[in-house]
């Protein structure tokens, strides 16, 4: 199948590109540009403040109203420390399964639809099918919002976006919603023995992490039991702690992070209000004893849930290229998928491979997936040339 090898390895040359969020995408991007140069196809980034990254947008066939944008995020998580048998930036093919970085979540999306636009060029397609490739979606989301922007205030209005998130090639209509925090306290060092002549960053960041796992427990009993979600309420929890020197100092500065993963219709400061007041008050408290020191809340992310929508087009469209007839779906985790659809566009998320393999040592997609994925974009070339 001349088009499977095609895709494979375009995700080939995908995936050895080292796109860990802590560093550039930028030789990704250009690999792509060039991609589309060659096709004619007209494209355009949309960069970081520092240069350092960007987002591209391109447009295969003619600039109406109406197209349909595949969105996929071009950044991976890192594989450090992770037991991998093979070189994680290298496609190795075994038992049908594609095996790197990236090639679930989400490359293989990204190959796709790169393998797809020759066929929908040539197509002569009366509807415009836009390629929207983000950067840092695993660390928050950050980069999507300025894309989605210049999507929405330059490009005719697409009639919907397909967000190609790992999904086993069928249509999810929601996802929660995920806010980080990061948290430094301050205090200040002394003798353990001499508690007056100090303060315990350790212990006072304690009580706002007490205060925080009050609240997880509260979101828990009150999760609406008709939730489609799996946990079905919102769910908080403390990633990261770092904090103090010895057994024997006052603690000079104490650093966590928490995130807060919510389904739609929460209201996060409603939600945190009691650790924003405490955060505060603890605040002022040090401040009185260590002007120095004090409490700093950073909020990192606040990627807004995917809500189902009644009807969806979205949603409708996707069923009938990726034949699904099954039941309604949501997710767990977070996407850009919220994004898009609070900038106004119906939405729906649907890529090859399962989030169960994401992020893992070993990541692989099955190329039955990817043999689906391609299916899909066979009709959508057919719907594209058709303008309907």
């Amino acid at each position: 199948m001349p088009e499977l090898a095609q895709a494979i390895d375009i995700l080939s040359t995908l995936v050895g590109f080292d796109t860990t969020s802590r560093g550039s995408n930028l030789a990704l991007i250009e690999w792509v540009e060039r991609y589309l140069d060659g096709l004619s196809i007209p494209h355009r980034r949309v960069p970081n403040a520092e240069g350092t990254k960007s987002n591209l947008v391109a447009t295969i066939g003619p600039q109406v109203e109406g197209g349909v944008v595949l969105s996929g995020h071009t950044d991976v998580v890192p594989v450090d420390g992770q037991p991998w048998t093979s070189d994680p930036f290298t496609v190795v093919e075994r038992d049908r399964r594609l095996y790197g970085r990236g090639t679930c979540d989400m490359k293989g999306f990204i190959a796709l639809a790169l393998a797809a636009a020759p066929e929908i060029a040539a197509a002569d397609p009366r509807k415009p099918v836009h390629l929207a490739f983000s950067y840092d979606e695993e660390i928050g989301c950050l980069g999507a919002p300025a894309m989605i922007e210049m999507i929405r205030r330059e490009l005719p209005a697409p009639a919907l976006v397909v967000v190609g998130e790992p999904t086993d090639m069928e249509a999810v209509s929601g996802h929660k919603g995920i806010a980080t925090f990061h948290v430094t306290v301050t205090g200040r060092e002394a003798h353990s023995s001499q508690t007056q002549q100090g303060v315990s960053a350790n212990m006072a960041a304690i009580r706002l992490m007490a205060t925080l796992v009050e609240i997880s427990e509260r979101l828990e009993r009150e999760a609406d039991p008709a939730s489609p979600f799996t946990p079905k309420g919102a769910t908080l929890t403390i990633g990261v702690i770092h904090g103090g020197t010895a057994h024997n100092i006052l603690a000079r500065r104490c650093e966590f992070q928490f995130d807060l993963r919510s389904p739609p219709g929460l209201d996060l400061e409603a939600a945190l209000a009691g650790f924003f007041a405490e955060a505060v008050a603890l605040d002022r408290q040090i401040k009185a004893r260590a002007p120095e020191g004090g409490v700093a809340v950073n909020r990192h992310s606040n990627v807004p849930a995917f809500a189902p929508e009644p009807d969806g087009a979205a949603e409708a469209f996707a069923r009938r290229l990726a034949g699904d007839n099954g039941p309604s779906r949501v997710v767990s985790y977070a996407a850009e998928a919220g994004q898009f659809q609070r900038a106004g566009f119906s939405t729906v998320l649907c890529g090859p491979g399962s989030i169960s393999q994401a992020h893992q040592p070993d990541e692989y997609v099955e190329v039955s997936q990817v043999e689906r994925g391609l299916a899909f974009m066979r009709r959508l070339t057919e719907w594209a040339a058709a303008g309907a």
